[in-house]
């Protein structure tokens, strides 16, 4: 159900299929809800009557959910007015096993922050909830917007610091195996473990490329309505974001090292059963000629007639399948 209305400061309401938050700005305690300003205006998988609302109350265009798929960066960065438009790709449920890379949509204006989404990324949760401690966060639009920010990049950071030990505890199970009979079982998991690794780190590689397009072009504009404050904020994420997109790329590197030391374990493991097999044919090769000699339909063969013939061929059978064992264990493949 779709929840709006002027309420009061730092209001949210999280893991809603359909809503619309929308906090306002710090004031007197005196004031009633209703003259308080309304700052941030926050739509999760909006309805057309949602859309509708927020566009008469802000004078804003809302974007459509097919325009915000849009990949080229003139559809993703632009200007509405004095307000200036951002589409960003934000990671979503990181800590399950299967994680979402989803488009959202900052419009910030001289008086709002509107941002549409159609998932839910924890560091809206985790800003909502910090709006309810500290209302003068949600003072300004340019505030908000660069605090909301700040709380994806410490997301982000999160999020690649349990990746980065994961990857470690993935690289001790590969390398580090007591339990030699059940190398096949771990190795597969391990690459399992690998490949979600390696799929998280992609998204918030796209991620960060995206978010530092739009907090570049929200620095690079000059707006009268900025506070003074801002500006230097946005630098500080910039370096945050580069700094992180660093440790991806380290991580992406560990991982893929981890990927082929993972296979080759796999290939030495399959090789070795293979070996085992050629080993086995190869012994018993001997014993089955000896075999289908003395299996032959002629008329005149010796040791048929021998009392211990029997006995030989099995002596024969054995001894020859003896010796290959024995050269293989000479030459170390046993």
């Amino acid at each position: 159900m779709a929840r709006t209305g002027r309420l009061p400061v730092g209001w949210f309401a999280p893991h809603s299929p359909a809503m619309l938050a929308i906090h306002h700005a710090p004031a007197n305690a005196l004031d009633p809800p209703t003259r308080r300003l309304a700052v941030w205006y926050d739509l999760l998988s909006p309805s057309a009557a949602e859309v509708a609302e927020v566009e008469q109350l802000t004078g804003l265009d809302l974007p459509s959910f097919a325009e915000m798929q849009e990949i080229e960066v003139s559809s993703r960065l632009g200007q509405q007015g004095e307000a200036l438009a951002m589409t960003a790709i934000v990671m979503a449920r990181a800590e399950t096993d299967h994680p979402v890379a989803a488009a959202v949509t900052f419009i910030v204006s001289p008086t709002a922050l509107v941002t549409v989404r159609y998932t839910d990324p924890r560091p809206f949760e985790t800003f909502g909830q910090r709006l309810t401690k500290a209302p003068n966060l949600c003072a300004a639009s340019d505030i908000a917007f660069v605090t909301l920010m700040e709380a994806i990049v410490d997301r982000i950071a999160d999020v690649l610091e349990t990746t980065s030990a994961q990857i470690d505890a993935v690289g001790r199970e590969v390398f580090d195996r007591a339990d030699r009979a059940r190398d096949g079982d771990r190795l597969e998991e391990a690459l399992q473990q690998i490949g979600r690794a390696g799929t998280l780190l992609s998204h918030l590689s796209e991620s960060i490329v995206s978010l530092g397009r739009a907090v570049g072009y929200f620095s690079s504009v000059a707006a009268p309505w900025l506070h003074r404050e801002t500006k230097p904020h946005l630098k500080t994420i910039a370096r945050d974001l580069k700094s992180l997109n660093d440790q991806i790329g380290f991580l992406s590197h560990k991982t893929n090292f981890l990927l082929d030391a993972t296979l080759g374990l796999i290939s030495i493991e399959q090789n070795t059963i293979i070996k085992i097999f050629t080993i086995a044919a190869v012994t018993f090769m001997p014993p089955t000629l000896v075999a289908s000699i003395y299996g032959m339909n002629y008329a005149h063969m010796p040791e048929l007639e021998w009392t211990f013939g029997y006995p030989m061929a099995l002596g024969l059978m054995m001894l020859s399948a003896a010796l290959p064992i024995a050269y293989f264990r000479r030459r170390g493949w046993l």
